[in-house]
């Protein structure tokens, strides 16, 4: 065996609602993963939603217990974080916090929602002059996954779905794609 195969990175391909292995860190290749934690009462809290291209990570944490879920199919490459790629994911990892406290804190449910679906919308989605448009069947959000973000119930995610939608500022396109149509 050449020392070149020994020396290749872990790769693994791992399905929607796996688990990444603990006190490890990443680069993604491919897929969505959604960084958790729980609260007293066993509440799912997002503190991140990840894209290809990211490193992520669970070592050292500074919130126990730290999951990183996989959304969808998701394949990684096990990495070691020097220091100023460290430093890198802990901005992005306080800058994702801040914006996802501040839409939780959002009192009106409904544009609570709005303001997750278009942040999710900008990071993830397509951004043109007619708004953003985003795919919930991609990122494998389903009503329950917005809720657990949003700090909503699945049922009022549903109805603010259709009652956002009636009212022309959600464009369904096709089965499972939005359009947040640009502010005028």
């Amino acid at each position: 065996m050449t020392s070149s195969l020994l020396k290749r990175p872990l790769q693994l391909t791992l399905h929607p609602q796996d688990v990444l292995p603990e006190g490890m860190s990443w680069r993604l290749h491919e897929g969505y993963v959604r960084s958790a934690t729980w609260d007293l009462e066993g509440e799912s809290i997002t503190l991140g939603l990840w894209a290809p291209g990211y490193l992520i990570t669970s070592e050292d944490p500074v919130i126990n217990p730290l999951e990183l879920q996989c959304l969808t199919t998701v394949v990684v490459e096990h990495i070691e974080l020097d220091t100023s790629e460290q430093l890198k994911h802990l901005l992005r990892e306080r800058q994702m916090l801040a914006e996802l406290l501040t839409i939780q804190r959002i009192r009106s449910g409904d544009l609570r929602l709005l303001t997750l679906l278009s942040w999710i919308g900008q990071a993830h989605g397509q951004v043109n002059s007619h708004g953003c448009r985003l795919s919930l069947s991609e990122l494998n959000l389903t009503h329950r996954s917005l809720a657990d973000i949003c700090g909503l119930t699945r049922v009022t995610v549903t109805k603010l779905l259709s009652r956002l939608r009636a009212e022309g500022r959600l464009v369904a396109i096709g089965d499972s794609d939005l359009l947040i149509p640009s502010q005028l």
